[in-house]
């Protein structure tokens, strides 16, 4: 595995990989013990990646669509990393480390297409038509992430609602992101606002960015924070189930990610004139924070989400394309007498 590569070296891509595409991962990341840093930034180095190529870019730079057919560059994406997965060289470093981290922690090729045909549906230039279509994206593009994140961490295949609430903090996380890049999406020709919520909000299709739909827009922003904000406090208690600097790491990952939604829903009608961050030192903030509530532990939450993990994976797995009719004989098919 591994592409015949040596492990420390990439282990070394790895981290500058995470160091260059996300400092909020980066910063929560540190907090894991050794093997499980090195095992998550393997695991970021093929998603960032993923990324990149889909996106015709570079570490989350300008979207650049053009050079060559979306829907084909997801092709050779699922086709390196079942490559990977299969223990075969890609001539490419992060998929050689998903090949790498794959073969120590049983990340399987159904998790790993999960998350590839989140990058399908975008090539193919999908839009959510309802609430429902919004949260299996999210799910393709980050909760399944946290699935493999978990698994990354250790968490057992029959830990199945350590597994949910891993799944709840990927869809936490890309609600905000959403939420926070509706401005770069619009650009990019790109909308993750359902269409029955424009609809509500009487928003015409590929207008919610005119300034006479701003508070409009405001006010649906802030239905995306609160279903993110429904999916961190489930993910809060799942990250009881994990070692404590796991825990740490998670819960800091959790509030850096949280903040950027407040911030967005502070910023009201401005928040999409220049991207929404946070500081160091206001990540330092959260980690401080994370510390405290790893130790003393997490509120349990009045209600859990109603996108469940598993209902999220039966949309998921219904929207396939249906598979082939078999066309082997039936055993018997010639041989039994026809009745009369």
């Amino acid at each position: 595995m591994g592409g015949g590569r040596e492990r420390s070296a990439l282990v070394r891509k790895a981290h500058k990989s995470i160091a260059k595409g996300s400092k909020s991962f980066t910063v929560a990341s540190w907090l894991f013990d050794k093997d499980t840093r090195d095992r998550s930034h393997l695991l970021y180095a093929w998603c960032r990646r993923c990324d990149d190529i889909a996106d015709g870019q570079d570490h989350g730079g300008e979207l650049n669509l053009e050079k060559s057919s979306p829907v084909d560059r997801v092709e050779a994406i699922r086709i390196l990393t079942h490559r990977a997965l299969d223990g075969q060289p890609t001539a490419d470093v992060a998929f050689d480390a998903l090949g790498q981290v794959a073969s120590e922690t049983g990340l399987t090729r159904e998790m790993c297409d999960d998350v590839i045909d989140g990058f399908q549906l975008d090539a193919e230039g999908w839009r959510p038509r309802t609430e429902g279509d919004l949260m299996r994206y999210c799910y393709h593009v980050a909760g399944a992430v946290g699935v493999m994140m978990a698994k990354v961490m250790g968490v057992p295949a029959d830990a199945s609602d350590t597994l949910d609430r891993a799944c709840d903090l990927g869809l936490a996380f890309q609600l905000n992101n959403i939420a926070r890049d509706i401005a770069e999406d619009d650009a990019a020709g790109r909308c993750y606002l359902p269409e029955e919520w424009l609809a509500e909000m009487d928003i015409p299709p590929g207008q919610h960015m005119r300034p006479q739909y701003r508070g409009e827009l405001v006010k649906l922003t802030k239905r995306l924070i609160r279903l993110a904000e429904a999916h961190d406090a489930a993910a809060r208690m799942g990250a009881m189930h994990l070692t404590f600097r796991q825990r740490w790491a998670v819960l800091s990952a959790a509030n850096i990610y949280g903040a950027i939604g407040e911030e967005v829903e502070r910023q009201a009608e401005i928040a999409w004139d220049s991207r929404v961050h946070t500081g160091f030192f206001e990540k330092i903030g959260h980690v401080i924070a994370a510390l405290k509530e790893a130790i003393s532990g997490s509120f349990e939450p009045h209600e859990m989400p109603d996108w469940t993990r598993g209902k999220l994976m039966v949309m998921a797995r219904m929207a396939q394309p249906a598979a082939d009719i078999p066309r082997t004989p039936i055993r018997d098919e010639g041989v039994r007498p026809a009745s009369e």
